[in-house]
């Protein structure tokens, strides 16, 4: 049994989220879920758990971080924190070292288990980059703000293909879209992108969207007959096979 919602950007202090976080906490079942905040792409900024905790307090959550860079926690502690958790939602940040970090520590197979689990696996920007097989990466930014390119940086393979967030967005003036159809056109596969304040919420092989705000969405990006097409996924409130999402036709 596996939930996964995956929000392609935004900005809770705005609340440009809200309603696709008001599904993820109804999905856990539970009135007054458990979330457990993992800031690791943003060096476990303080100041992100904050804003996160003050405002999944409000909306009912009983909320946690787990610190991995700063705390250096036991397996143990490790352990105990991600499986008793109703939910988990991945903070933004630098995918790259998120991922570096995470299999140091082991953290990815333990949401692997999370995941079969049945607990709830959310995320923005590279908190979803983590669930699918490869993502669409501004990590080299952080790096080297002045000159740098888009990556490709490997997740968990939870969700088949690669992952663009902030598809309607740019990093650093470079923009989104155009970036990644250029990186599907050089290396093929196909890939699932979403704008801000829009979500696919994939549960035990099915999928749908989410629209926190209007004309927002997400797209399949594919190459067929040597040309890149890019196609808006169909929004309805039933769940659908998430075959859909690969097909070709």
């Amino acid at each position: 049994m596996g939930k996964i919602v995956a929000i392609g950007g935004g900005d809770i202090r705005e609340r440009s989220t809200l309603a696709i976080d008001r599904e993820i906490i109804r999905l856990s079942d539970k009135q007054h879920p458990r979330l457990l905040f993992l800031p690791t792409a943003s060096s476990d900024s303080k100041i992100y758990w904050d804003i996160v905790r003050k405002y999944f307090t409000k909306l009912g959550c009983k909320t946690d971080v787990l610190f991995l860079i700063k705390d250096r926690p036991s397996q143990r502690e490790i352990k105990r924190k991600i499986l008793s958790a109703d939910i988990i939602y991945v903070g933004g940040g630098n995918t790259l070292e998120m991922m570096r970090v995470w299999r140091r520590f082991g953290v990815d197979n333990l949401l692997r288990v999370a995941y079969h689990k049945g607990i709830v696996l959310s995320g923005i920007s590279a908190g979803v980059i983590c669930w699918f097989e490869w993502g669409h990466s501004d990590s080299m930014s952080f790096y080297r703000p002045k000159n740098w390119n888009y990556i490709r940086v490997a997740g968990m393979g939870l969700i088949k293909g690669i992952h663009c967030p902030h598809f309607d967005g740019a990093t650093r003036g470079q923009k989104r879209k155009s970036a990644f159809v250029k990186m599907i056109k050089k290396i093929g596969g196909t890939g699932i992108a979403i704008d801000g304040s829009c979500a696919i919420q994939l549960v035990d092989g099915t999928y749908r969207l989410i629209q926190a705000r209007p004309r927002t969405g997400a797209y399949s990006v594919f190459k067929k007959n040597g040309r890149v097409v890019v196609r808006k996924i169909v929004q309805t409130n039933s769940f659908r096979p998430i075959s859909e999402l690969y097909s070709r036709k």
